[in-house]
């Protein structure tokens, strides 16, 4: 496998996801092994409490964002690092002003998969629960609905 490198100039532009914007720096099939991605969100955009069979870390880069995951929440600001293990519950909203992060996916991540099928396949506007559940379950996430 050859060195992967990305320009600035040559970066993909950003996937828009129920309000959140989602740039895929680099995929499992060129890493064969995780996914790197930028996620930027206005306030009170983010995920429903979800669980996916891979792990997830994020380090925030801007802002500060609301994290739950099992029964604990916390405030991550600029400069801290959030590791979610395979198989928990987690969710997370870009708190006041909005916020920058750089998420990385573990092994048998599908995340690029999901987050181009959300782009494709859910307007913009009221997200439609019923709809983004579908596309989850078809890439691996299992939506906790309430």
């Amino acid at each position: 496998m050859k060195p992967l490198v990305k320009f600035p100039e040559n970066m993909p532009s950003p996937l828009k996801i129920v309000g959140e914007e989602i740039t895929i720096l680099s995929s499992n099939s060129e890493t064969s092994d995780y996914e790197l991605f930028i996620q930027d969100g206005p306030e009170g955009s983010g995920p429903p409490p979800h669980s996916h069979d891979w792990d997830e870390s994020f380090y925030v880069l801007e802002g500060s964002i609301e994290f739950g995951y099992n029964d604990e929440k916390l405030i991550a600001r600029q400069g801290t690092l959030v590791h979610l293990p395979a198989g928990n519950i987690h969710w997370f909203r870009f708190a006041a002003g909005g916020g920058k992060m750089l998420s990385i996916t573990g092994q048998k991540s599908n995340a690029s998969n999901l987050f181009t099928a959300l782009a494709k396949e859910i307007p913009s506007g009221e997200p439609d629960i019923v709809k983004i559940t579908s596309v989850a379950a078809r890439n691996g996430v299992a939506i906790k609905v309430e």
